[in-house]
């Protein structure tokens, strides 16, 4: 994944916390992407209230599908108001994926969802590229043919 891949990402995913943070009344210092070479946990939330959101996939380099980051995402959010994994936690972390899902910024099994209504070119670009990465991810590497078919 190249670096402009990897903001783009980061501005989408800053953007969608920004609204579930909103919503909830969550504060938190900044989110931004793991180090490439971590592959012990999808993210991270230190106390200060910086959230770390691993990009890739552990094994294979590959970027993660965006439903996956904004999941992780939803459950560094729930780390804010509840510091451990207990029951209260896991209800709200389901409260934060429950309305990241009803207002079409957690869509599992599919790519990124399509905003309405659209926001300008530059957001069309976005979610051209993390479908894009979406697709990658699920077909793996391709081969390009240099002769066609």
């Amino acid at each position: 994944m190249d670096r402009s891949t990897a903001r783009l990402l980061m501005e989408s995913l800053n953007r969608d916390a920004e609204r579930i943070a909103a919503r909830f009344g969550l504060r938190y210092r900044k989110v931004e992407a793991e180090r490439a070479n971590v592959t012990g946990h999808y993210g991270i939330c230190y106390s200060d209230g910086l959230i770390k959101i691993r990009l890739r996939h552990a094994t294979t380099g590959r970027p993660l599908k965006y439903s996956s980051l904004v999941n992780t995402l939803c459950h560094e959010l729930a780390h804010l108001r509840h510091f451990d994994h207990g029951l209260r936690f896991r209800a709200f972390y389901q409260q934060l994926l429950e309305y990241a899902r009803s207002e079409g910024i957690y869509r599992p099994g599919r790519s990124r969802p399509r905003e309405l209504p659209a926001r300008g070119r530059r957001r069309a670009l976005e979610l051209r590229l993390a479908d894009e990465l979406d697709a990658q991810a699920e077909s793996g590497p391709r081969q390009l043919s240099l002769f066609g078919s």
